[in-house]
């Protein structure tokens, strides 16, 4: 079984930074792509970013492409998604999540995390 925990929320300022930590335990972690979404209030989960088994290959959504950098540690197990220049629409509870190959598509995900909130203020 795949577990998936996010960390790393918080309330920030507009301009500001937070990095967000997702720990994987389960099967083989360096074998599996990795993905984060967000989901804001009244809105459906949508693609942030994704990275490939090796961390050589990445994709972002347009929103947050040159602000936003993911990451990953397999030897820690560990993904992580780097929030620069943050911006109020950035608010959401952001998810982390476990696919086979690098995909924009939520429903290729087979794991997901509890999730974790990020609050913009302006």
């Amino acid at each position: 079984q795949v577990q998936l925990v996010e960390s790393g929320g918080g309330l920030v300022q507009a301009g500001g930074s937070l990095r967000l930590s997702c720990a994987a335990s389960g099967r083989t972690f360096s074998t599996y792509a990795m993905g984060w979404f967000r989901q804001a209030p009244g809105k459906e989960r949508e693609f942030v970013a994704s990275i490939d088994w090796s961390g050589s290959y990445t994709i972002y959504a347009d929103s947050v492409k040159g602000r936003f950098t993911i990451s990953r540690d397999n030897g820690k197990k560990m993904v992580y998604l780097q929030m620069n220049s943050l911006k109020p629409e950035d608010t959401a509870v952001y998810y982390c999540a476990q696919t086979r190959m690098v995909t924009m598509i939520a429903h290729e995900y087979d794991y997901w995390g509890q999730g974790t909130q990020v609050t913009v203020s302006s």
